[in-house]
């Protein structure tokens, strides 16, 4: 499976939507407003950065939460360097993912800097002040062979109903299994069987307000 690349449709030419999973990639209303109010408020940040603060992800997409993440750390002033390792079964072609980042103005500084590196294959990529890890292949063989923990997660997997294998329990025991003690996941998804999935891992979930037209998220704790 490592390499393969996805099968994109545009919405508006801008959105980009997964026909595998028949989903966007990220909200159809404002896909870094979401991404800020999911993955970075949903996990304490910026407060909680540090040297060597180490987020994990299920599901890199277009990179979004990679980029909005890297540009929260810079403002934040932190100090040292902040480790990212994302975990995506099919990394998109370079210019899907050119187009796709485009619309974040804001962010065009730091999405150059993805694109000029960008292979459509993992690795490991060093810019200013951040580490990114990208894995490839399904994260159900690559998750459990990863010898690292996380201070925090990002769960973004396409939508539980329509890709149930990156939400199943024994996948949300082996986030469990490489996050250390006290530390946090969020995720935009309040499905049922993901919350208990995680609370049958040993984290402590909580069911809180969600971005846009979603009632609800879903915060964690590994306690």
């Amino acid at each position: 499976m490592q390499n393969q690349h996805p099968d994109i449709e545009w919405r508006n030419e801008t959105v980009p939507v997964s026909t595998r999973f028949d989903d966007p990639y990220y909200s159809l209303e404002n896909g870094l407003d979401e991404t800020r109010h999911v993955f970075l408020h949903g996990n304490d940040l910026p407060d909680r950065f540090r040297d060597g603060f180490h987020i994990g992800e299920l599901g890199f997409g277009t990179g979004l939460n990679f980029l909005a993440t890297w540009q929260s750390w810079r403002a934040s002033g932190a100090a040292g360097t902040l480790r990212f390792s994302s975990f995506e079964a099919y990394p998109m072609r370079r210019d899907d993912i050119a187009q796709a980042l485009e619309p974040f103005a804001e962010l065009a500084e730091f999405a150059q800097a993805l694109v000029r590196r960008w292979t459509g294959s993992g690795g490991r990529f060093e810019f200013d002040g951040v580490e990114l890890n990208l894995i490839t292949g399904d994260a159900r063989d690559t998750l459990p062979r990863w010898a690292e923990k996380a201070d925090a997660w990002y769960l973004d997997g396409f939508s539980p109903a329509k890709n149930p294998e990156l939400w199943e329990p024994d996948l949300m025991a082996q986030v469990a299994a490489h996050t250390v003690k006290g530390g946090s996941i969020a995720t935009y998804t309040a499905a049922g069987f993901v919350r208990r999935g995680l609370q049958e891992a040993g984290f402590s979930v909580t069911r809180v307000a969600g971005y846009g037209r979603k009632r609800h998220m879903t915060k964690a704790i590994l306690e």
